[in-house]
């Protein structure tokens, strides 16, 4: 095919996506509308669509803009699969979205195909078939975990100790079953991660396939089109965005906004000369507009801190942790490596702390590594003797000396995990922080917030990162309540009924991802890499996966409040230049780093 030739998945001559927010065809009484696309809208609905309904998108932001990289739990795969049999069943081949080279855009494909290689594949070149036709060979978007191995450095009987186990790959699908829909989120969080990619390219597949659909049926006239689509809208913020419509019903209201730079922050204000879009009464509308969300503080809807209880005597406490992230040009390829070890306080103390490796198969500048903060730990220059006693806090003297003891601090914790020596890693490219950011578990009570509206997502609750739960739990737990939605109206449930199981659903699916993870706060055992290989790590370090390591409560912090890593860091990423370590990685060591140093400082002496 030449370049020039149309095909059905191409836009048309004259297709002007930018033009699209003032075509306001099919919009109004939506039977879906999604407030904000991430991962869970954005798998809301496709199911929506697939059912034979129409949906709305409505998103903040623009495209999907998300580095970080996920571990993907193969249940995801399966409903992608599901979802493309839907969508060939009820709409034929003619109707469903192709690829750039006029291919079927197959979601489930695209994801993962047994035979296809993986590599640095951006989502777009697999969707625009860039890759088969000029390139000459396929390949897939997500990376498989090839290896999984967990680090036990804690101490022991007060001397360095360490155990590595590791672990059978998992068993990868060779196609999609629908069997594996029905399973609750603990037994999917409980589960071994199969898959790895960057979270942007998981979303932009989703998103091109709507686009895509969406362009479909405006091109062909479709009076009412299966799926609308407005990136950078927001529903009004004057109070006058969700208006009672009767029955406890919401009438939405959105508008086009322009996105500004201002000093460093993004602002938005209304596009100029742009009309609010009535929206109408959707019959069901869910906000997923992440852990802070406007239109859900708009609805009423709180949060309130998740409590853990630690088993040191003190009672629940507030469940958070504290981690640097950063992402470097080393080949952690297909591999989910693990580590946990013991840290000690100015009395002896001992805490455990975490860190994680995540890499992309055959991609060599995908090295994601998220180190834990020890509650006790402070980065003060000038107890560090960095800079003069009295230097102004706000003074870029002491940021510049903060800024530097994080990056040691996180150099040293990433050459443990990843056995690369630390002048090393000093020479290698980072292309994303270290980045200091604080997670607080938080949930609400109820996820209905209006007679046909709900919160989902991280808008509703949140659990602890490293596992990828929060994407997990939206795309394949609150994602699938909405197809349960509409499979109880069709079956014959009212409304009322149908959307009641929906918000409770959203609730249990949460519930499940704060109980697996609370783990994540004080005990050892990681929990994505599966409850029987959690059982073979604690028969490898002779520890229960149950014991548990002291902390510190939130409020009794050296550290100020910290924030969560900021959306917009993606947009605006800050380097430090080096080299790409594209060797594999150095074999594990069987001695603590610990006893490594000294048994150096031992010879030197002598």
């Amino acid at each position: 095919m030449s370049r020039t030739e149309t095909t059905p998945n191409a836009p048309a001559v004259g297709f002007d996506r930018d033009a699209l927010a003032d075509d306001l065809t099919g919009v109004r009484d939506p039977d879906f509308l999604a407030l904000g696309l991430g991962g869970t809208n954005m798998m809301a609905m496709l199911w929506t669509v697939a059912m034979g309904r129409r949906a709305v998108g409505v998103e903040l932001r623009g495209g999907p803009s998300l580095g970080v990289h996920w571990n993907i739990r193969e249940e995801l795969y399966h409903h992608l699969g599901l979802i493309d049999r839907m969508m060939l069943e009820r709409y034929g081949e003619d109707r469903l979205p192709r690829r750039g080279d006029g291919k079927i855009l197959w979601l489930a494909d695209s994801l993962y195909q047994p035979g296809l290689p993986a590599g640095p594949v951006a989502a777009d070149e697999v969707v625009t078939g860039f890759l088969g036709s000029y390139v000459g060979a396929e390949a897939r978007i997500a990376g498989t975990v090839q290896h999984a191995e967990f680090i036990d450095d804690r101490w022991k009987e007060g001397r360095p100790h360490r155990i590595v186990t590791v672990l059978d790959p998992v068993t990868l699908p060779t196609r999609p079953d629908e069997n594996r829909l029905g399973e609750s989120m603990t037994q999917v969080l409980d589960g071994p991660s199969a898959f790895q990619s960057r979270a942007a390219d998981v979303l932009i597949l989703l998103r091109r396939y709507l686009e895509a659909v969406e362009r479909q049926d405006l091109q062909a006239g479709v009076a009412r089109p299966r799926v609308r689509l407005f990136s950078q809208h927001r529903v009004l913020t004057d109070g006058t965005g969700f208006q009672d419509a009767g029955d406890g019903l919401r009438n939405v209201r959105i508008e086009a906004v322009r996105e500004l730079d201002f000093k460093g922050k993004f602002r938005r204000v209304r596009a100029p000369g742009t009309d609010v879009i009535d929206l109408g009464v959707p019959k069901v509308f869910m906000v997923a507009q992440g852990f802070r969300s406007d239109d859900a503080d708009q609805l009423g809807f709180k949060q309130e801190d998740v409590l853990v209880d630690h088993g040191d005597g003190r009672g629940p406490v507030v469940a958070q942790a504290d981690y640097l992230a950063g992402l470097m040009d080393v080949l952690v390829d297909g591999r989910l490596r693990r580590r946990v070890a013991s840290e000690f306080d100015e009395d002896g103390v001992e805490y455990w702390t975490r860190q994680i490796a995540v890499g992309h198969e055959g991609d060599p500048a995908v090295g994601w590594v998220l180190v834990q903060v020890p509650d006790f730990k402070k980065f003060d220059p000038i107890a560090a003797g960095l800079i003069p006693e009295g230097t102004d806090h706000e003074s870029p003297e002491y940021y510049a000396g903060y800024q530097y003891l994080l990056r040691e601090f996180y150099l040293e914790q990433s050459s443990h995990i990843l056995e690369i020596p630390k002048s090393e890693l000093r020479k290698v490219q980072m292309t994303y922080g270290p980045k200091m950011f604080s997670l607080v578990e938080r949930t609400g009570a109820d996820a209905l917030v209006a007679a046909n509206g709900v919160i989902a997502g991280d808008s509703f609750g949140n659990g602890h990162f490293m596992t990828s739960g929060g994407a997990m739990t939206g795309m394949i737990g609150h994602g699938r309540r909405v197809l349960d939605y509409w499979k109880a109206r069709d079956a014959g449930a009212d409304h009322d009924e149908a959307v009641r199981r929906l918000a409770d659903g959203i609730k249990e699916d949460t519930d499940g991802w704060l109980q697996v993870s609370a783990q994540e706060f004080s005990q050892a055992a990681p929990i994505n890499f599966g409850s029987e290989r959690i059982q073979q790590i604690a028969e490898s370090s002779g520890r229960s996966s149950d014991a548990r390591a002291a902390a510190i409560d939130a409020s009794r912090r050296h550290r100020h409040t910290l924030a969560p890593l900021d959306p917009s860091d993606w947009r605006r990423p800050v380097m430090y230049p080096g080299s790409v370590y594209a060797y594999p990685l150095p074999p594990l060591e069987d001695t603590h780093p610990a006893a490594r140093a000294a048994a150096t400082t031992t010879v030197t002496g002598a």
